[in-house]
């Protein structure tokens, strides 16, 4: 297939606020053509407690407005570098649009193996309502990972969901204080999960030797590909190129893994759909220490795949000279990626961002805005070099609509954490105490040195000293803080003291008043 005759356009947004807010590893959501960010910087807060956001575009501004739970929802933690995709098929035409969101790392650096299914449910007045539940695994459940793809096939009348790759902690038995973060690539075995029952089955082939994390999947009908990858063990980025067919008769499925030519060798790129049969990869990396400039077009034909170079759009002098870019799929073609921001900028961590078109705005159709592919995100920068697939392809940018002012006091913080020694807050057992409490418990923000945040009902706050609290400008200090408090502290409940009563230095004695026989034999006793 021969290059686009144009170069795809790139254009930078010049627009964005609130950079704190978001990082590397998180992910975008496309329901009905609309672009949802997921997997915000540190724990939800209060502004926004879903931690979803609607991506809103004017021109070259671009914003981030907060999104809503059902009441029967379950808790949906921030996480960064899970594995997502969408249902396309008989699955998605029996439901709403929906995605799947399984593993990813928590604000806390703790891996989830859990699979979360989150579907819109409602949208009035701008206001964007999701459905979030959690999948019950069993079987041969997946360990908890990051790094890894998900996808979801179909094969007569049925469909299931495919999980491949990632990365996680070592064993328990093998950390150790010096190595716990340390992270190895998951052994290679293709889960099968059963959407319907949650019953999961791993299978082992020849065909993958060894582990390997941030690659590409992409699903068509009942064959699934991957495409390069990293491996952390051999620090290398084999070309490779697997298919992986699935068969679902009435008995157990039928999995079958074949190596195939004509890979590519990268990590942590980006895949976006430009035709029903065509997607285009952008970005990643080659090497720890170089950047792949290259773009490629994926063509999908008679059960065949087919990938070659074509023309990559006019990076800027920032984009070339940089060492590491982030980005994501938006859908319909397009793609949203950024750059680390110099030494220039006020804020010490802003990025620059770019929107890529990869087809024509003409070509596009709403209704394919849906993502159909999976692509892991990258390691984070805290266990490797920025060249080594740290940031790499994750996307990130800066925007909000709320009133930031209002959450200068609150840290990367969640309500289910264990705030002190004497935490007994749990998900699982928690009812309200407050009337302010509705369905999480009330938080009150300590402001020892960085600050923390701690459970009112923790700190044995009466509910009319944590209103005061609330309305007031004063410090709080938990009982932990309470050495260096210089502003309000926790009421302790202390036994008055018993104090002996004072006693006088010069006590008069009572004066004795005689009566008139006493004093008359008084006076006989004299004489």
């Amino acid at each position: 297939m021969t290059c686009l005759p144009e170069k795809m356009p790139l254009q930078m947004i010049s627009t964005i606020n609130n950079s704190s807010l978001i990082q590397p590893g998180f992910s975008l959501l496309n329901f009905d053509g609309r672009v949802f960010l997921f997997g915000q910087k540190g724990w939800p807060k209060r502004s926004c407690p879903t931690g979803v956001f609607l991506l809103d575009f004017k021109k070259e501004e671009l914003k981030l407005k907060p999104t809503y739970f059902s009441k029967d929802s379950c808790y949906l933690p921030p996480l960064r570098y899970p594995a997502i995709c969408t249902p396309k098929g008989s699955m998605a035409q029996s439901e709403k649009c929906q995605y799947f969101i399984h593993g990813g790392k928590t604000p806390n650096n703790e891996l989830s193996d859990k699979l979360y299914i989150m579907s819109l449910i409602s949208k009035n007045n701008k206001k964007f309502t999701f459905r979030c539940t959690e999948k019950e695994l069993a079987g041969e459940i997946p360990e908890a990972r990051y790094g890894h793809t998900i996808n979801v096939v179909h094969s007569q009348g049925k469909s299931i969901i495919v999980i491949v790759g990632g990365r996680s902690y070592k064993a328990l038995g093998e950390r150790t204080t010096e190595n716990w973060n340390s992270v190895v690539d998951c052994m290679p075995y293709i889960f099968l999960v059963d959407p319907e029952f949650g019953c999961c089955t791993a299978h082992a082939f020849q065909e993958l030797m060894g582990g390997f994390s941030f690659h590409l999947s992409l699903a068509r009908n009942d064959t699934i590909y991957i495409i390069g990858g990293h491996s952390i063990e051999s620090n290398t980025r084999p070309p490779n190129l697997y298919r992986i067919k699935v068969d679902l008769p009435l008995g157990s499925p039928a999995v079958n893994c074949s190596v195939l030519s004509g890979g590519i060798s990268v990590s942590s790129a980006i895949m976006t759909q430009t035709g029903d049969q065509e997607f285009v990869i952008v970005g990643g990396y080659h090497s720890d220490n170089q950047k792949r400039m290259v773009c490629n077009t994926i063509n999908l034909e008679d059960n065949k795949i087919d990938i070659v170079e074509r023309e990559a759009p006019e990076w800027t002098p920032d984009i070339k000279h940089c060492k590491i870019w982030f980005g994501s799929d938006m859908g319909n073609g397009a793609i949203l990626f950024g750059i680390p921001g110099d030494n220039r900028q006020l804020i010490s961590d802003a990025n620059y961002f770019y929107l890529l078109r990869c087809r024509e705005e003409s070509d596009q159709d709403p209704e394919q805005m849906a993502q159909v592919c999976s692509q892991s995100s990258t390691e984070d920068a805290g266990e490797s070099t920025p060249f080594e697939d740290s940031e790499e392809f994750t996307f990130s940018f800066d925007i909000d609509t709320y009133n930031e002012d209002d959450e200068e006091d609150e840290s990367e913080t969640g309500y289910w954490i264990t705030c002190s020694s004497g935490c007994d807050i749990d998900i699982n057992t928690w009812v309200p105490l407050y009337s302010t409490e509705l369905n999480k418990p009330a938080m009150i923000f300590c402001s020892n040195g960085d600050g923390h945040w701690v459970h009112a009902q923790c700190m044995d706050l009466s509910e009319d000293m944590l209103i005061h609290l609330s309305q007031v400008n004063t410090k709080y200090f938990c009982p932990e803080h309470t050495s260096l408090a210089r502003g309000l502290q926790t009421p302790k409940e202390t036994p008055p003291v018993e104090k002996p009563p004072m006693k006088a230095l010069h006590r008069k004695k009572p004066t004795t008043i005689f009566t008139p026989a006493k004093k008359s034999f008084i006076r006989k006793l004299f004489q």
